[in-house]
């Protein structure tokens, strides 16, 4: 499969589809391509259950956690990056073995060791990798950040592999002996009867907690455990046209596990600051503009601010207040690449509260002119320009 399909449509539900009912076509699909189904098929057809297998697990691994749903509904798959899914794909990533591990609990129990799909056969002495824990950190941009993209520096703490030990917790890395109950695997098989007759699963082994070996001399450097913990600045690539709310990930930049294995991810949410002149609705831009009543009647040049600074409107001559001029292109880009918000000016006009007497009176004669009193239709035309700016 060339082009990867929408994961909504791989798992044939709506963009609105509950936790459980994701579940549910998840579950669906796996049992439709599951290896055991597969047995009077040719060669051809089994990869092409294997693909369709894949596929599934992969939607369901991204759709079913909240922050890459969110990612992937905002970004697509662009904004999964290599990130998303599992590292970008099955191919380099997760093995079927490992798939069925991962989401064995869908099934009542889980699928372990099979045959079938790529040769099957259960993976024998590979160790089972510990996995760290995630961390999320906020991070608060601009308006500028969001219109051109920016790059961050932060710094965090976190617990990091120990360089001593290399993250085995034994003295000099190397001061272990290999698991006697898993013989190094970390793993323990369990055989149960499930929809499909019987299954084999792996679980933890309970005597090494999934390390598969156990330390006969501790690190002096951290005590064993095989991490330390340290204050790391790391630089975060915010792409244009970021929301608040949004989550970006960073791979590896979470917690690193003890006794060794693959550190978790690091969660970094958006927080995007009030501007103070301008609004943003999502792409585009809206400003408030207030001219006085003489540039309202005669027209001129204003200076209003955009994100890329200040730019130079003219105001047409008898300009009345809730027109609203249109900026194309000023606003912020999209995230998904399909072109630019606008900016829009509201116009109101100053009405001075006090007069002195020279104003008054000029304002006097002007009072009984038929010209200064609006018409019906201009009154209609102001009150539609008021509704369609606010609908």
């Amino acid at each position: 499969m060339a082009e990867k399909r929408d994961y909504y449509e791989v798992l044939g539900v709506a963009k609105t589809a509950t936790a459980d009912e994701l579940k549910k076509a998840y579950r669906k699909k796996a049992i439709q391509y599951h290896p055991d189904r597969q047995g009077d098929k040719t060669e051809a057809e089994k990869k092409e259950a294997e693909e369709m297998f894949k596929e599934a697990a992969e939607a369901y691994e991204v759709l079913s956690d909240p922050d890459k749903r969110a990612r992937y509904d905002q970004f697509g798959h662009a904004g999964m990056g290599g990130q998303g899914g599992f590292g970008g794909g099955f191919g380099g990533g997760m093995s079927m073995e490992d798939i069925f591990s991962h989401f064995g609990d869908i099934f009542g129990g889980g699928f372990g060791g099979f045959g079938g799909f790529g040769g099957g056969g259960r993976r024998g002495t590979r160790r089972r990798q510990n996995v760290g824990d995630d961390l999320r950190i906020t991070v608060k941009v601009t308006l500028q950040d969001v219109a051109h993209g920016v790059t961050k520096k932060i710094k965090i703490p976190r617990n990091a592999e120990c360089e001593d030990c290399k993250g085995t917790g034994a003295k000099n890395g190397t001061d272990f002996t290999t698991c006697s109950a898993c013989n190094g695997t970390g793993t323990q098989v369990r055989t149960q009867q499930t929809m499909f007759g019987m299954m084999q699963s792996e679980v933890v082994c309970p005597q090494c907690h999934g390390n598969g070996r156990t330390i006969n001399n501790k690190c002096e450097k951290c005590g064993g455990e095989g991490v330390k913990k340290v204050e790391e600045v790391i630089s975060i690539n915010i792409p244009a046209g970021v929301a608040d709310g949004n989550i970006l990930r960073v791979q590896g930049k979470g917690n690193a596990p003890r006794f060794g294995g693959v550190s978790g991810d690091l969660h970094v949410v958006i927080s995007e600051e009030k501007d103070s002149e301008l609004i943003r609705e999502d792409n585009n831009i809206f400003y408030n503009l207030m001219i006085d009543f003489p540039t309202a009647v005669f027209g001129g040049k204003v200076e209003v601010p955009t994100i890329d600074g200040m730019v130079r409107v003219t105001i047409d001559p008898g300009t009345q207040p809730g027109k609203v001029l249109r900026l194309k292109g000023k606003g912020l880009p999209s995230p998904n690449y399909y072109g630019t918000g606008d900016q829009y000016i509201n116009i109101s006009v100053y009405i001075p509260e006090t007069l002195n007497k020279e104003e008054r009176e000029a304002i006097e004669k002007l009072r009984d002119s038929e010209n200064i009193k609006p018409t019906e239709e201009k009154k209609k035309s102001i009150f539609q320009r008021m509704r369609d700016f606010f609908q």
